[in-house]
């Protein structure tokens, strides 16, 4: 701070400097004297009244004259008048002072005062991740003085850099196709790729998605044994379909029952009932083994350390790989004959290759029928499996003569719904069960009580 201090005043004893202060600066001043090793007494009873007031002069002279004015050229603070003064004092000839000679006040209020120009906005220069930004400009140069373009570049440049391509039909092409001047749309003079990337013209649709997701017609049409009036063959094969649809639940009911049973085995009875409470109290005679005499026998084999192998001599070394180089020897021998004797077998082994691509063809064709026979069947789209809805049949005595007599049955809305279920649209579902949240309370009010 003494150092800052002492710079300042010599600044001040310049003799270009010129104070704005009408009141200069006291030279007496009476300094109380305090220890200023603590931290404390630093801002408390540091002296800065003189570096104050230099600022304050500095700051003046900035907003005055726009800087301070020692260092500013003799040029920029005085001028020569060199106007005539008999056209400045010459009045108009109507004898008044023109007004616009002088600003009016409003004016001169909103002017600026000050030459201190405004201080900088940041803000204004900040953008959003500009830092990023940045990074890919430096990045994206980096890679163009290498000649990597990058991947929009590259997509821009892709038609014309293509081997194959379409010429464009410009208006100036004489062979251009003929199109009507008055349609809605213009012709279309631009390629393919500019079409697709201007959304003009759509992508081509995935074949799946054209394709339907069961064969099922909507409306499946019933069986003839289900008329009003039919025919008895007719009615009689409904019946039997409907018969064996009955069997069939019922089987999968009964199968489920006996797995379900309980073995008449695993049922307690009186006398297991009795031995379980019993069991404990009842000492069981404990029949004593003789123990085995410990000993070696010769079938026990030698009792001891394992004897380690003995090392093999260099001859029995040589023979042992002589034997394996004659195992090999025989081996190959055996192969080359094998193949040899296959040159033989060519018409059975042409017989045998035949009769597996026959097989082959016949479960290719198996697997065929399967998928195509899976097109018209429910798939699993959910949790739950398709349920088939009950076939709706009359007996004999319940075939009604007339369309007059005849008794309308099931619902055209369930069977709408099983039928988008069966073509695959929807998946299966059941109806939400209700759950109440609160049990009832139930209450008797005061009526009810005094009718009681």
């Amino acid at each position: 701070m003494a150092a800052v201090r002492r710079a300042k005043r010599m600044a001040a004893a310049q003799t270009g400097f010129l104070s704005l202060n009408s009141n200069p600066p006291s030279t007496t001043r009476t300094r109380k004297r305090v220890s200023k090793n603590k931290k404390k007494n630093w801002n408390k009873y540091s002296d800065i009244q003189d570096v104050e007031e230099f600022l304050d002069d500095v700051r003046l002279q900035e907003k005055a004259a726009g800087g301070v004015i020692a260092d500013k050229p003799d040029s920029s603070l005085f001028f020569v008048d060199t106007r005539n003064e008999e056209v400045v004092s010459e009045p108009e000839p109507s004898g008044k002072r023109s007004k616009k000679s002088k600003p009016l006040r409003i004016d001169l209020i909103l002017q600026p005062d000050s030459h201190v120009p405004p201080p900088k906005d940041i803000l204004a220069h900040q953008r959003p991740n500009a830092k990023k930004e940045r990074r890919i400009a430096q990045r994206a140069e980096k890679l163009a003085a290498m000649g990597i373009l990058p991947r929009r570049k590259k997509l821009l440049h892709k038609p014309a850099t293509a081997s194959v391509q379409e010429k464009p039909v410009t208006s100036k092409d004489p062979e251009r196709p003929f199109y009507d001047l008055w349609s809605a749309g213009g012709p279309e003079t631009a390629d393919l790729y500019f079409l697709e990337q201007t959304k003009k013209k759509l992508i081509k649709r995935p074949e799946k998605l054209n394709k339907k997701p069961s064969v099922l017609p909507a409306v499946e049409v019933i069986a003839p044994g289900a008329s009003y009036n039919p025919d008895f063959f007719s009615h009689q094969a409904l019946l039997l379909e409907a018969h064996e649809v009955e069997v069939k639940r019922l089987k999968a009911e009964e199968r489920l029952q006996r797995q379900i049973a309980i073995n008449k085995s695993d049922i307690a009875t009186v006398e297991t009932t009795f031995k379980e409470q019993i069991e404990g109290l009842v000492e069981e005679e404990e029949e004593t083994k003789e123990e085995e005499p410990q000993g070696e026998t010769a079938e026990d084999g030698a009792v001891g350390p394992v004897a380690q192998q003995e090392k093999k001599t260099e001859k029995q070394r040589k023979k042992e790989k002589a034997e394996r180089r004659k195992d090999l020897q025989r081996k190959a021998e055996r192969k080359m004959i094998a193949s040899r004797q296959q040159l033989f077998k060519l018409r059975s082994i042409g017989a045998e290759v035949k009769m597996r691509e026959q097989m082959t063809k016949i479960r290719r064709m198996k697997r065929a029928a399967q998928l195509e026979a899976q097109k018209s069947l429910p798939h699993r789209l959910g949790k739950l499996k398709f349920q088939a809805p009950d076939l709706d049949v009359q007996l004999s005595d319940e075939i009604a003569g007339s369309l007059r007599t005849l008794k309308p049955e099931g619902s055209v809305l369930k069977d709408r719904f099983k039928s988008l279920q069966k073509r695959n649209l929807i998946e299966p579902r059941e109806r939400a069960k209700f759950k109440r949240k609160h049990k009832v309370k139930y209450v008797e009010k005061r009526a009810f009580k005094e009718i009681k």
